[in-house]
């Protein structure tokens, strides 16, 4: 599965795919698109709440020693912090506040917190967004894949994930990529023939990133200090670990979205899978259970995807339980266990009508991630 940085490189800057679409009045998607700062803050501030609050209630805990206290809310803080990188993933695509400025605050605001470094992010997203599964010009996922279930790593999901692995940050996996990336190296631990690649002959983009590495770790550092020196320690703990504890509903809400589904198709229908989620699932995941409709239409904010939904439900599949959806992936797995070919291939209402989505330029925008080097028309 893996290209030539030279083959890479040259397939990301020629190739083009032309994605069915589902028709949408373009009135319709204009409106959907539009940007609202009040629903931004309910979401961007919300998580930054709800975490503050979990946060808060752990250390709490830990400092009146009330153990058993600390160990529900710590695991409760957890679960919320693993999800950070889901705003990082929303905000990066600069369609959660209407005030620009905002948006960029609040990403870097989450960048730090997740461990999370924008600028690669970018730079390897737009591809995915423009090849979904395309491996010549998507290698942010690559098929097949299996999900981990080793009790070794279930363990990890409920615990202090060290590995990291599909949809969960790790210590050594995520935060070690870090230091990577702040030493001007990409690898061992971020796939340096992807990144390498990208930032071919783009000197300027790979700096960026490699500044924000620095400053990501030394924020963490300058938390760590702050708080061994006042004695409450624990904060550091909380703060800077909290991605990587007890990433259990990252794993399970983000693992469906593209797992054993079908490569190398124009459709993002075979390719993406939409699920239906309870409404704090669906929260703290940023509204990203709808899935198939965000790779479709990009530049609609997280908030406005249900509708989305709503508006173009004729022409889609069913959306899948949280379920049911790794019911599909488990059978999937076994099934290429005997046959490594086999792909699943979602059944898709029959296309009818005019595409009408091609025709409004809001239909192929994907937001603003794209680093400026890379701007292309999608």
């Amino acid at each position: 599965m893996n290209a030539p940085v030279e083959s890479l490189t040259s397939a990301i800057d020629t190739s083009r795919i032309h994605w069915y679409r589902c028709p949408i009045e373009p009135e319709t998607l204009r409106e959907l698109t539009e940007r609202s700062d009040a629903k931004g803050w309910l979401q961007a501030g919300g998580h930054l709440a709800v975490a503050a609050g979990t946060g808060a209630l752990a250390v709490y805990c830990f400092l009146a020693e009330m153990w058993l206290g600390f160990a529900l809310a710590l695991f409760a803080h957890g679960t919320v912090a693993s999800n950070l990188h889901y705003g990082c993933h929303e905000l990066g695509h600069g369609t959660v506040f209407r005030t620009k400025r905002l948006n960029a605050l609040f990403l870097r605001i989450y960048s730090v917190l997740a461990w999370w470094n924008h600028h690669e992010y970018g730079m390897s997203h737009t591809h995915h967004h423009l090849y979904t599964l395309h491996p010549r010009g998507d290698r942010e996922v690559v098929l097949p894949f299996a999900p981990a279930w080793t009790p070794l790593y279930l363990l990890q999901l409920f615990t202090v994930n060290v590995t990291g692995g599909m949809h969960t940050k790790g210590i050594r996996g995520h935060i070690l990529a870090m230091f990577s990336t702040a030493c001007d190296r990409y690898g061992p631990f971020f796939r340096p023939e992807w990144m390498g690649s990208l930032y071919a002959g783009r000197p300027e983009a790979r700096r960026s990133a490699v500044n924000w590495a620095r400053v990501v770790i030394l924020c963490h550092a300058g938390i760590a200090v702050a708080s061994v020196a006042s004695g409450y320690w624990i904060v550091a703990v909380v703060v800077s670990l909290g991605p990587v504890i007890a990433n259990w509903h990252s794993y399970f809400v983000g693992g469906p979205m593209h797992c054993g589904l079908r490569d190398n198709v124009p459709d993002f229908r075979k390719c993406v899978r939409t699920i239906t989620l309870d409404p704090i699932s669906e929260f703290l995941y940023w509204h990203m259970n709808w899935h198939l409709e965000h790779h479709m239409f990009a530049a609609v904010p997280c908030y406005h995807l249900a509708k989305l939904h709503r508006a173009v439900a004729h022409d889609m599949p069913e959306p899948r339980t949280l379920a049911g959806a790794w019911r599909e992936i488990r059978e999937v797995w076994r099934r290429q266990e005997q046959d490594p070919g086999y792909q699943y291939d979602t059944p898709v209402p029959n296309r009818s009508g005019p595409v009408a989505a091609r025709q409004s330029p809001e239909a192929a925008a994907i937001g603003d991630i794209a680093p400026r080097e890379i701007r292309v028309a999608a």
